[in-house]
């Protein structure tokens, strides 16, 4: 199983999740804001319950990669151009996770924020945890 937990109210996290919703033609992943039940719950189950939401989790079967990590990870399985994201991870680590984190830290100011977090839209409730 192929899940993400993402900030439910950071409008960045928001279009990505719809980026890869459009993308993901083989219907690969599930989706769970970390604010959620399902999202506390399965942040506890690997460890990670004192997330403070600067990082996108992807956990790959039994594997939680965050951050820069988890956009890599999940490009691999995305088909046309959004797999050319899977090409970031041979850059330096410190560059890729440094620009991560210097979006991570912005996105509010950036990007906004919503008040509640995002709900699926009608044909999407199947891909998300909540």
């Amino acid at each position: 199983m192929k899940i993400i937990l993402f900030d439910g109210v950071c409008n960045f996290c928001n279009a990505t999740v719809n980026y890869i919703l459009k993308h993901d033609k083989e219907k690969l992943f599930l989706f769970s804001p970390q604010q959620s039940e399902k999202g506390k719950e399965l942040l506890i189950r690997y460890g990670r319950q004192d997330t403070d939401l600067n990082a996108l989790i992807f956990i790959d079967e039994n594997e939680l990669l965050e951050g820069m990590d988890a956009a890599i990870g999940i490009s691999k399985y995305l088909k046309g151009f959004p797999s050319f994201f899977y090409l970031l991870r041979y850059l330096p680590r410190g560059v890729t996770h440094a620009a991560y984190a210097l979006v991570a830290r912005n996105r509010y100011r950036w990007f906004g924020k919503r008040e509640a977090c995002r709900l699926p839209r009608p044909g999407e409730q199947h891909r998300f945890l909540v």
